[in-house]
């Protein structure tokens, strides 16, 4: 007697792909079903534009935690790897919930897996996000070190570097480069992001500070490689520059896919980012 046929239950989730400052985000609203969030080899084949939609960051939207907050999200990264932060992921986040706003609202509440976080819808299509207060404590970026300091000698493959670190609620290494064009991001990139000093890996800038207004930026993303843009990376980038009196309070940061601004006073105030969030297409994953 044949047995009968296998039956697997499949569930369909609505994506949104959008790109902040050409990095390319795939937002899926899983408030509705709040089902489990993909398997790291199925958000490998999403990620992969040959066998998904393709993306460089996955923002997994949930029901919010906190009464406060619009909804809550998780970042994956087209490695399959989870990660705690994406400023360019949060800007096309609150450009798709934007529908969700009341009347007269600019702004929301998210809850990420780095905190709280609020996003100000300030033009159609731009969207401006509070960053939060940096870190510099190495500990806390992670990384390892014996005391803080403003600039830390990194030896890569034995050569020497100096480098700074910060946590934007992701680890962040930035180097001075004398030109972002010309710089080794492919070879180096890859090496200082797995550096035995970063444990939980790490974002790598190669920045040149044009004026006190203006940065140029390369970013070699965890996870995912060199991208057209990293979000908490341009905030890195302004962060650590501005610590040493090189840039003013506001900067704009130029990178391979655009162009975002930065704002930032001093250690005790919240980093802004704001920037674009544009919808490139939208269809259906089958998971």
């Amino acid at each position: 007697m044949r047995s009968a046929p296998v039956r697997l239950r499949t569930m369909q989730l609505d994506y949104f792909k959008m790109q902040g400052t050409g990095n390319q985000i795939l937002v899926v609203d899983n408030r509705a079903e709040n089902c489990a969030p993909p398997s790291v080899d199925a958000l490998r084949r999403l990620g992969n534009s040959a066998t998904g939609p393709g993306f460089d960051s996955l923002m997994w939207i949930t029901p919010a935690r906190r009464d406060d907050a619009l909804a809550s999200y998780r970042v994956f990264n087209c490695d399959g790897s989870e990660v705690e932060q994406c400023g360019n992921g949060i800007r096309c986040v609150a450009q798709a919930l934007a529908s969700d706003l009341k009347a007269g609202q600019d702004s929301m509440l998210l809850d990420s897996p780095a905190g709280p976080v609020t996003a100000r819808l300030v033009a159609p299509g731009q969207v401006a996000v509070n960053m939060g207060t940096p870190e510099f404590r190495p500990e806390r970026v992670p990384f390892v070190a014996e005391k803080q300091q403003s600039a830390y000698d990194l030896d890569v493959a034995g050569e020497h570097y100096e480098v700074r670190v910060v946590s934007m609620g992701n680890p962040h290494c930035v180097l001075d480069v004398a030109d972002v064009a010309s710089a080794e991001v492919a070879r180096l990139g890859p090496l200082i992001e797995c550096h035995e000093r970063f444990p939980a890996r790490t974002n790598v800038g190669f920045m040149h500070i044009v004026n006190p207004g203006s940065i140029d930026l390369r970013v070699f993303e965890r996870g995912v490689g060199e991208t057209a843009a990293c979000g908490t990376g341009s905030c890195a980038a302004m962060v650590v520059a501005r610590q040493r009196g090189l840039v003013d309070e506001e900067v704009t940061v130029h990178l391979p896919g655009g162009q975002v601004v930065v704002s930032w006073r001093h250690a005790a105030d919240s980093v802004w980012l704001t920037g674009n969030a544009e919808l490139i297409s939208q269809g259906t994953i089958d998971l």
